[in-house]
């Protein structure tokens, strides 16, 4: 990975590519630290000392939620837009069309999602700020209120830009390379809350070495589970066109045991923080009932969190993946996986190898995810909080951001071949 880095650097547009990301994110941690106007920040510290799902939201946002800032809300109404437009193409038909139009199409579903954004960033917004209000942490009046929903509001819009422009511009998947650096910033503070509570006697030396062992066990799992494979032989037939004989060699088709990355752990975690947070504007009766079923610690949340990281592990999948495209373009170039008959045969035998290797992934995913959880009930560690999620998402990206700076390598140096053959007078042109 490091020397990919370094052989990165030594390429101007490459190097440019990366000190623009690193750029980016140095505002996204600048903006996590701007106040918003009219919040008491002490109030609020106090309030998240309580821990539960107001800490799990705030090491996404990196620690921006906890300081109320301009990007408080962080990419989570980004993504609540991006599920409800994933779902709503597949529901509707008009949509699902409109997606297949090509570059055209795609950019208006992209701009419905921008749209979307803004609504759920002025939802929570309003939201979080009447919240706060009743808090005591908020005190103002509707015209303050108007100031800080416009804010977070704003704020949350310009996380979403920020992203896009790492994805067009920078290097690696904006919005997830955000969600890195919010937990990456993190490291420091659980450092020292970890070796503070061993230090008074919270956690004992025991604990903490057995929660090491589990991490570096976790990121070995991650590492795998990244990188892991289901290899389809495919054979493909001679072809004569001319005098030149074309095909005939062995390759496969390498099918990912976790073809949705971490998309699965954050989206059931949006879904299921939604209803929670609803309830905490109505506290007694139904809303405390919710507030107590959809605590992290609870078995319903348990329940329900396995089953929506299984459910979007397939719903992404399915969405990325087309086993019937794979056939086609096969059948089309002569190729065929040995003992299976080309075209929907084919087809139906990548998808059921698929489903197989994608309920496997998705096990492992639910295992990684309930890792703090299990950490905090069993072990009683209640401040180690960088657990399987958090790791999870830190080296799928880690390792997608790595495995794009390589790409960029291979096709430049591959550039480079073409123009010295090129220039020695070789059959290649550019």
């Amino acid at each position: 990975m490091l020397d990919s880095v370094r052989n990165a650097m030594r390429l101007p547009d490459l190097k440019r590519r990366i000190l623009f990301t690193l750029g980016v994110l140095f505002v996204f941690r600048l903006g996590a630290h701007i106040p918003t106007p009219g919040i008491d920040g002490t109030a609020m510290s106090r309030l998240f000392e309580q821990g539960g799902v107001l800490g799990f939201l705030d090491l996404f946002a990196g620690g921006a939620l906890r300081r109320f800032s301009v990007f408080a809300l962080g990419v989570g109404p980004y993504i609540n837009a991006s599920i409800v437009m994933q779902l709503l193409v597949v529901v509707f038909p008009a949509l699902e069309k409109l997606q297949k139009e090509g570059e055209e199409g795609r950019k208006k579903i992209v701009a419905y999602t921008r749209w979307s954004t803004v609504g759920f960033a002025a939802v929570q917004a309003l939201g979080l700020s009447f919240w706060l209000r009743g808090l005591g942490i908020f005190s103002g009046t509707a015209w303050d209120l108007a100031l800080v929903v416009a804010t977070i509001t704003t704020g949350s819009v310009a996380v979403m830009w920020l992203g896009e422009v790492i994805s067009d511009h920078g290097i690696g998947n904006g919005i997830s390379l955000l969600i890195f650096a919010g937990i990456v910033a993190r490291i420091p503070e659980a450092i020292v809350q970890t070796w503070t509570s061993v230090s008074s006697g919270q956690m004992n030396f025991l604990a903490l070495l057995i929660a090491l062992v589990l991490m570096v066990a976790v990121v070995a799992g991650c590492i795998l589970l990244q990188e892991g494979q289901r290899r389809l032989p495919v054979q493909y037939a001679k072809r004569v066109v001319g005098n030149k004989v074309y095909g005939g060699q062995s390759t496969f088709i390498p099918l990912r045991v976790n073809q949705s990355g971490v998309i699965p752990i954050i989206f059931a975690s949006s879904v299921l923080l939604l209803p929670y947070t609803i309830a905490r504007f109505f506290p007694g009766g139904v809303g405390a009932f919710i507030q107590r079923a959809f605590s992290p610690s609870s078995l319903i949340y348990t329940v329900l969190y396995i089953a929506l990281i299984i459910f979007f592990a397939y719903f992404y999948t399915a969405v990325v993946f087309n086993p019937i495209d794979v056939a086609n373009n096969m059948k089309k170039y002569g190729g065929f996986i040995l003992g299976i008959r080309p075209g929907k045969p084919t087809s139906d035998y990548i998808e059921k190898v698929m489903t197989r290797i994608t309920l496997a992934g998705a096990i492992f995913l639910s295992l990684i995810a309930l890792l703090p959880t299990l950490m905090t009930q069993v072990m009683g560690i209640n401040t180690f909080y960088f657990g399987g999620t958090a790791i999870l998402i830190v080296v799928g990206v880690a390792l997608d951001t790595v495995q794009q700076i390589e790409g960029q390598l291979l096709m430049r140096h591959y550039e480079g071949i073409l123009k010295r053959r090129d220039r020695s007078g070789g059959l290649f042109k550019m």
